[in-house]
């Protein structure tokens, strides 16, 4: 049966892999619950320098661009803070050194929900295939909340232990809880048009449609008419 999560908590944390991912991910979400007076943060881990088709880009300069979209994204969903890790592009792994980092940040922010991949989905149909730095980023966050960050010997230098209640993962194959996005979607169309480094030409035409299209089947299977789906897990009952 269809959940939808109607409370919004005090302060949450998104974490992505790419300066675009949490507005197309959540952003709905982010923006929504940035509203109702949530304490919202993201954690972006790369600096976003491949993220092109443009054989003769500059990866530094694209870098810096889209560190600025990523200020004027989040200043569109209400976000409270945005930090980025500076890791380049395709280089992430679920190491220690990630976890650890990823540990700092929730230690320091005391998110109750966090918000990141499901890095269990792996394939989309026939094709295509996530993002190796989406699924290293995903198993990195599910390695720092349960149960790094909530155990006091782990990374003790990231500071005192902090216990998150809920984690809500996208881009899943089985989602079971589903968030009433019908009040911000325009806010997400207008955030991921903050990132035009990564927009063809022609995205004005048909970007909001098919992001409205995409909230509007995760609605059909919620019951509201636009939503995103995550997979929950209560990690505190």
């Amino acid at each position: 049966m269809a959940e939808l999560i109607r409370e919004a908590p005090t302060r949450a944390l998104a974490i992505y892999a790419h300066p675009d991912d949490p507005e197309v991910s959540c952003g709905g979400l982010l923006a929504c619950w940035s509203r109702a007076g949530t304490e919202v943060h993201a954690v972006v881990a790369t600096v976003g320098d491949k993220g092109t088709l443009d054989a003769d880009a500059d990866g530094d300069a694209l870098a810096r661009r889209r560190s600025l979209e990523v200020e004027a994204a989040a200043a569109v969903l209400g976000l409270a803070g945005v930090e980025m890790l500076g890791h380049l592009d395709g280089a992430l792994s679920a190491a220690p050194s990630l976890v650890a980092e990823l540990v700092g940040a929730v230690r320091t922010l005391k998110p109750d929900v966090v918000v990141g991949v499901d890095p269990t989905a792996v394939f989309f149909g026939d094709g295509y295939v996530n993002h190796v730095d989406h699924r290293s980023i995903g198993w990195a966050t599910l390695d720092a909340v349960a149960p790094a960050a909530s155990s006091p010997l782990y990374f003790p230098e990231r500071g005192p232990a902090h216990q998150v209640g809920t984690l809500l993962l996208s881009g899943t194959l089985e989602p079971d809880a589903w968030v009433d996005v019908e009040s911000t979607l325009d806010v997400k169309v207008e955030a991921m048009f903050c990132h035009r480094s990564q927009l063809a030409p022609d995205a004005g035409t048909w970007l909001g449609d098919f992001v409205r299209q995409r909230a509007f089947d995760e609605g059909r299977r919620a019951g509201v008419r636009y939503a995103e789906g995550f997979r929950r897990l209560r990690l505190v009952r």
